[in-house]
């Protein structure tokens, strides 16, 4: 993944120089970064007693994102939540830009978000789940068509590699958040997809462990469900992959790394929280 920072902008390459404000500055989607930032300041200042009062936010690893380059950075994560996981990952992504190691408080970092950062949803999801996911995917959804699942069944379709192209944008403009196994169920498989894509862009990778919001908020992750929850994010070591791993390999590595293994049987199955 080539590391020369790209900026998409209304003006002219030599006017977009001094643009230092960034006010004509684009996504590789066509979404004014302004507004995106405008998007996650409101949406941050609404959303952090959520992770601060009503429920505790524990991070671990976070330093590791200090020291990332500002694209080709992907996050791969269990997912547990609809948004509540995203909107974390956010806090945390705008907390790190202004030097914050394992915490989210005070919440100053929201007066300058990050803006290069996108998550990967479900087409699904996001049109029809109302008006606040179509509102959250202004905020940086990629949205893609699962080919294993459709309107509540499963079905069988090609891989969407138009989605897989959208998620390479993301990837060469900033840093993207995708959750592999794409379902919030426990000890899904991972998707071969995610590995195509890893060997397609080349991206640093970098495996999340969440834990605590399927007990602390419903399905969506807009409602509370259970309060005083101990929600967990854990940043760990980046993956590396060789050229020629396999992708049943690269599959069976990241669903360790994201610890959804799928207990055996006879067990004691610990279904995370």
């Amino acid at each position: 993944m080539a590391t020369k920072k790209i900026i998409y902008s209304l003006l002219p390459g030599w006017l977009a120089k001094i643009d230092f404000l960034g006010l004509f500055e684009r996504d590789p989607f066509g979404n004014f970064l302004t507004l995106k930032r405008f998007f996650i300041f409101i949406i941050g200042w609404f959303t952090y007693y959520r992770y601060t009062a009503v429920n505790k936010i524990t991070i671990r690893g976070s330093e590791q994102l200090l020291h990332l380059p500002d694209q080709g950075v992907l996050f791969l994560a269990n997912h547990q939540t609809y948004f509540a996981d995203v909107i974390a990952f956010y806090h945390i992504f705008c907390a790190t830009k202004w030097g914050y190691k394992d915490t989210i408080a005070p919440p100053f970092y929201l007066f300058s978000p990050k803006a290069r950062c996108y998550y990967v949803a479900a087409s699904e999801t996001m049109k029809e789940g109302g008006f606040l996911p179509r509102l959250f995917s202004t905020g940086g959804a990629i949205t893609v068509d699962r080919s294993w699942r459709a309107n509540g069944e499963n079905v069988s379709r090609n891989l969407d590699n138009q989605g897989q192209d959208k998620i390479g944008l993301g990837l060469g403009h900033g840093w993207v958040v995708s959750f592999p196994q794409g379902t919030t169920k426990p000890f899904a498989p991972v998707r071969k997809g995610t590995a195509h894509l890893i060997k397609e862009h080349r991206p640093i990778v970098i495996p999340v462990v969440i834990n605590g919001f399927r007990r602390a908020f419903d399905k969506k992750g807009l409602r509370f469900k259970k309060r005083n929850t101990r929600l967990t994010v854990e940043f760990k070591a980046p993956l590396i992959f060789a050229e020629d791993e396999s992708i049943d390999q690269m599959v069976a590595r990241i669903t360790q790394a994201i610890e959804q293994e799928n207990p055996q049987k006879g067990d004691q199955i610990v279904r995370p929280d």
